[in-house]
């Protein structure tokens, strides 16, 4: 198993998206070659276009910038746009890490898996997440909600099921959710 782990953040190899691509090499490395490239060092579409073909699935990690992903990874996305529907992206599962300060996150990972998708490539069930320096912080301190904060464990949970979707299977996994009251009032002003 070949996989592609492309860090799309503006930092590069010393950035939090950098941080999430080597859990998920950890998570990933027994049981495939993992490559790796930052926009940062090597910008554009055209440097990765070879080892985007050649992996059998790919890690895509960002950091959110103003509620969207990086300006390397959009330059990224508008030069491959001539690829969409081909070998290069149909049916290649694609997991998507995204890292945020505070908010704006999510919005980043749904927008960016629906692009991919509308590549062509394959988005595996609990196939991304966000990772929130706000997140963390409330995970240290613990407390009630803390469960269904995504945490970096997680990140298992998403290289299980990139894997699985190589493979052919359909043996995923699911990270904790809290399945306590949904519309339970939460927010009261003393």
């Amino acid at each position: 198993m070949r996989i592609f782990a492309l860090d799309g953040s503006l930092a590069g190899d010393g950035g939090n998206s950098s941080a999430m691509i080597d859990v998920a090499v950890e998570q990933l490395h027994p049981h495939a070659a993992v490559e790796r490239a930052a926009l940062a060092s090597a910008p554009g579409f055209a440097a990765h276009r070879a080892a985007l073909a050649a992996a059998d699935a790919l890690v895509i990690a960002t950091g959110t910038y103003w509620d969207s992903w990086s300006s390397l990874l959009q330059q990224f996305l508008e030069q491959a746009t001539p690829s969409e529907g081909t070998s290069l992206w149909l049916g290649k599962p694609v997991a998507v890490l995204v890292t945020a300060h505070a908010v704006g996150g999510k919005g980043v990972l749904s927008r960016l898996q629906g692009v991919l998708a509308t590549f062509g490539a394959l988005i595996p069930p609990m196939g991304g997440l966000v990772i929130t320096r706000v997140g963390e912080l409330a995970r240290t301190h613990g407390g009630p909600g803390c469960e269904d904060i995504w945490s970096v464990d997680d990140v298992a949970v998403v290289c299980h099921n990139l894997r699985a979707c190589v493979r052919g299977e359909r043996e995923f996994q699911a990270w904790p959710v809290d399945r306590g009251d949904p519309g339970e009032r939460w927010l009261r002003r003393e």
